[in-house]
């Protein structure tokens, strides 16, 4: 881990990139935790960016016309190596909000772990992901770096409603599979950010170097789920259950949370953690072991049919000119037009993101009873259906999730896994981070268990 340079303060953490959209509600948000729990004075944070004076802007913005708090500003260059070395000398955590991180994420990730800091980011791209821990998981493993993607909306309510959800199947039933349903809502329009629209379309263009990756890799083991193999998920359903209209999507979540589940099959109670006693190692594997394996799938929600064929549209549009240079500057070049509304270059207005809230229902089927997987021919004869909702999910929860990330980093470290490239799950899994999201106003509910015929 970092020392303190003589003359030079060493911070608790920096936020990178926080002039940029994300950046700046991750400093709002970040100025409101400021105040250690132990009553022992503030902490100690930066934030960092190629330009002070946008980020003298950001401070100024985020302090919502109180006195912006002595906060360091730092200047920094993710193309420049010694930029980034330098920057790892004032902290011992950064979170990084400089997106697309297929194009700049790698250096930063590179410099955290060579220096023994800890990384978290926010991004939603299982190549960049998964590329990181290919390369760096062993070296951080070696160093003590922790390097965590995925921390906001991607993917963390994903992984901790997929951990709340088995964890309703109480002996003797066993879960056999879950399918998250996002639902977005709001009375005004739902905007998303241009740099976040960039990384689904950089996605597109790059998808064959994901699955190259994959190929390339050891075989982990398989996901050892009670039960038969899921069945071919339908591209367009109607679950009467929870009133929605829904369309299978290609996303980070299921990929985050396979990761995590992959883990779980090596690790079946967990990871140990840098400092933990014997108490802590009881309550992490009983903790472990409420967690059943279980088939995950992505749905895009809602409760009217004629919203699918929009998002179809859309997709499609992406798809088609993703894979064409040409193609990409177009999409990139006018957004709006492209997806009907949704990405803007200038992103949402503050109206905007009050205003738009998520829920996302996980509806899982399984067995009553355990002993029905001897029965041939047995099917799933249970439902159990638990919700996340939560403020909008791009600049309102995606900070809150980071942020309080960060908070544990910080604040337990020593009860967290030592270091390595790992998914939000399975490190933060048997934390009070569902707690400490739920006093943000990101509720998890159990909304019906009932046998099904």
């Amino acid at each position: 881990m970092n020392t303190e340079m003589e003359g030079e303060e060493v911070l608790d953490a920096v936020i990178l990139g926080a002039s940029g959209f994300t950046g700046k509600y991750v400093v709002r948000e970040f100025l409101s935790h400021l105040e250690r729990p132990d009553g022992q004075g503030l902490r100690r944070i930066g934030i960092a960016g190629r330009n002070r004076e946008k980020l003298g802007e950001t401070l100024r913005w985020a302090a919502q016309g109180a006195l912006p708090p002595s906060i360091p500003i730092i200047e920094a260059d993710v193309t420049d190596a010694a930029s980034m070395v330098a920057l790892c000398r004032r902290t011992r955590l950064i979170l990084s909000c400089v997106g697309p991180y297929r194009l700049y994420g790698e250096p930063v990730v590179a410099a955290c772990v060579e220096a023994g800091v800890d990384y978290l980011d926010i991004t939603g791209e299982p190549e960049f992901m998964e590329r990181m821990e290919a390369i760096y998981h062993e070296s951080a493993l070696l160093s003590g770096s922790l390097v965590i993607s995925a921390c906001g909306y991607d993917s963390v309510p994903a992984e901790l409603g997929v951990i709340f959800h088995a964890r309703q199947w109480e002996p003797p039933s066993v879960p056999h599979s879950v399918d998250s349903y996002l639902v977005l809502e709001s009375d005004k329009q739902i905007v998303g950010n241009i740099t976040t629209f960039e990384s689904a379309v950089l996605g597109v263009a790059n998808a064959d170097e994901l699955h190259k990756l994959r190929r390339s890799r050891p075989r982990r083991p398989k996901l050892q789920v009670p039960g038969p193999p899921t069945s071919k998920a339908k591209s367009i359903e109607h679950q009467k259950s929870i009133g929605l209209w829904a369309l299978k999507l290609p996303s980070s979540d299921a990929a985050v949370v396979r990761r995590t589940q992959a883990l779980l099959a090596e690790n079946p109670h967990g990871l140990p953690a840098v400092n933990e006693n014997s108490e802590l190692v009881e309550k992490r594997r009983k903790f472990w072991s409420e967690v059943k394996p279980l088939y995950f799938g992505v749905y895009l929600g809602s409760k009217s049919f004629w919203s699918i064929p929009r998002t179809i549209c859309i997709g499609l549009m992406v798809v088609l000119l993703g894979r064409f240079s040409w193609g990409r500057s177009l999409l990139l070049k006018y957004p709006e037009i492209f997806t009907l509304g949704q990405f803007k270059k200038r992103g949402p207005t503050e109206e905007e993101v009050r205003s738009a809230l998520f829920k996302m229902w996980f509806l899982g089927h399984g067995y009553s009873d355990e002993s029905r997987l001897l029965q041939q021919g047995s099917k799933p004869n249970m439902e159990v259906v638990t919700r996340i909702s939560g403020p909008e999910i791009g600049y309102a929860t995606t900070p809150i999730t980071l942020v309080q990330c960060a908070l544990l980093v910080m604040d337990q470290r020593q009860g967290l896994p030592k270091g390595g490239v790992l998914p939000p799950g399975i490190v933060f899994g048997p934390t009070d981070l569902k707690e400490r999201l739920e006093k943000r106003g990101i509720l998890f509910e159990l909304i019906s268990k009932k046998t099904i015929s």
